[in-house]
């Protein structure tokens, strides 16, 4: 009997998963996805690098990155269908590591063998249909803390998460090690590099000025910088531009930045690299992730302040805020809690130090390093008033600029986004060998801080799971 049993319940639960696999459409282009996938999920270099060469030939060069996404994956789950015709198809996946979903579109050509002609995806908020259910506090964060034992056991996470309710820290836990070399354990009180984090400080910075009337958002660089390289920079370019990525600055990182990455030691140095090339794009029309932007406000804030950025954001940011533990130091000073990043973004198979990448300072626009401590304390000051009045609190973080990641808004410095429904606001930073991110949900009462040494998504991947398992009420 007992055995019927079994049998009988395997039975229900192959029938209950097959009912909730979606068919794919009898065409080329889906025929083909569905091809990609199979090829794709078995995490087999060899097969995938045999569809590769007989279905899409122009991604056969790119097996290793290929192979890199899918280790970082786990692969995808076939969701939903969307647009389909013979040689196009689209639809929703989702990771098989994280809650991630993603849009995909493939197109094929209409003749057989159909080979693909184009295959993208593109990461896209959960949809509302697929949302996890919201649990009791304990239970999300039970289920974190498994989600972290169990990534670290898998060596795809190493870091620290504080999960703070209505101003009271109720879930703080590290896992893995800062240096791998000597098996120093991350810390809640490790100091990891944030990368793009910064942007945070920085536009409060800014903002700051334009509430003490030294600064107006409609102001351009020129009017500033009177001596910025370039004029037609100088003069299109506003500080909503920068604060929003519209103003068509460009970016810092490509081979000009690895030739010079050491020499860059001032935020002046990188303005003497980059000040005399022109604009990508007019101002205001399109929205393109700009560090360099975020480069410019920090000259900016030193101009119209008198203090060097760092100076600046640590006493007007920092110290009121209470965070002790956050900076930016070369990297070449000793600080003793600062860990070290390990990453695989060269194509290794194993963990490295980042040693090689890192900037030689961080900037205004990234690189510097916190705790997840301090990033809860600069919430509760932002949340508190204590740096920005109620209006320009406001001004700071909500939403102006869609951007390509359905559903996500910029703000000055901040995403303005939901979270499985809800409305959070905050900021991610990623680089080799380290990830971050900062989510403030008012509408919940949490905010989220999640930092790692190793490559991204690692601490965002964790914020996520978090974030939309939490309870609303």
């Amino acid at each position: 009997m007992k055995i019927k049993a079994l049998f009988l319940a395997l039975t229900l639960i192959t029938i209950s998963v097959a009912a909730q696999t979606p068919a794919l459409p009898d065409t080329p282009a889906a025929k083909q996805f569905a091809a990609w996938l199979e090829a794709f999920n078995s995490g087999d270099r060899a097969t995938m690098l045999a569809f590769q060469q007989k279905n899409n030939p122009s991604r056969a060069d790119r097996i290793d990155s290929t192979m890199g996404f899918r280790a970082q994956t786990g692969g995808f789950e076939f969701k939903k269908a969307g647009e389909s015709t013979a040689t196009k198809f689209t639809g929703i996946v989702k990771e098989r590591n994280s809650d991630q979903f993603a849009q995909f579109t493939i197109e094929v050509e209409a003749t057989e063998p159909h080979k693909i002609v184009d295959l993208n995806l593109g990461a896209i908020p959960t949809p509302t249909e697929f949302a996890p259910a919201r649990m009791s506090q304990p239970d999300a964060l039970a289920a974190l803390r498994a989600q972290m034992e169990k990534s670290t056991a898998e060596d795809k996470f190493a870091g620290a998460a504080m999960v703070v309710k209505d101003g009271k820290p109720v879930f703080s836990a590290a896992y893995g090690l800062a240096d791998r070399e000597k098996k120093t354990p991350d810390k809640v009180s490790t100091q990891f590099r944030i990368g793009s984090m910064n942007k945070m400080f920085t536009a409060t910075a800014t903002l700051q000025l334009v509430q003490a009337g030294k600064l107006q958002l409609t102001d351009t660089i020129g009017k500033i910088l009177t001596d910025y390289p370039n004029a037609d920079v100088a003069s299109k370019v506003t500080i909503h531009h920068l604060l929003t990525h519209t103003g068509g600055t460009g970016d810092i990182f490509g081979p000009e930045f690895e030739t010079h990455r050491r020499e860059l030691k001032t935020l002046q140095d990188y303005v003497k690299l980059y000040g005399k090339r022109g604009l990508e794009f007019e101002p205001g029309s399109k929205w393109e992730y700009s560090n360099y932007g975020f480069l410019l406000l920090g000259v900016i804030v030193e101009k119209v302040s008198g203090q060097s950025y760092y100076d600046y954001v640590a006493e007007h940011i920092f110290k009121p805020a209470g965070m002790t533990a956050t900076a930016s130091l070369s990297e070449d000073e000793v600080v003793p809690s600062r860990s070290i990043g390990y990453t695989k973004f060269d194509g290794s198979a194993d963990w490295k130090p980042n040693t090689d990448t890192l900037p030689y300072r961080g900037t205004s626009a990234g690189g510097g390093y916190s705790t997840v401590e301090d990033l809860t304390r600069f919430a509760a000051a932002l949340q508190g008033h204590k740096l920005l009045d109620a209006k320009h609190t406001e001004l700071l973080t909500t939403g102006k600029v869609e951007t390509p990641r359905g559903g996500d808004k910029y703000a000055y410095g901040f995403f303005d986004h939901k979270v499985a429904g809800v409305r959070c606001f905050g900021h991610g930073g990623g680089a080799p060998g380290m990830n971050g991110e900062l989510e403030i949900c008012p509408e919940l009462g949490y905010v989220i801080a999640v930092l790692a040494n190793l490559d991204p998504p690692a601490a965002q991947r964790m914020a996520e799971f978090v974030g939309s398992r939490l309870p609303v009420h």
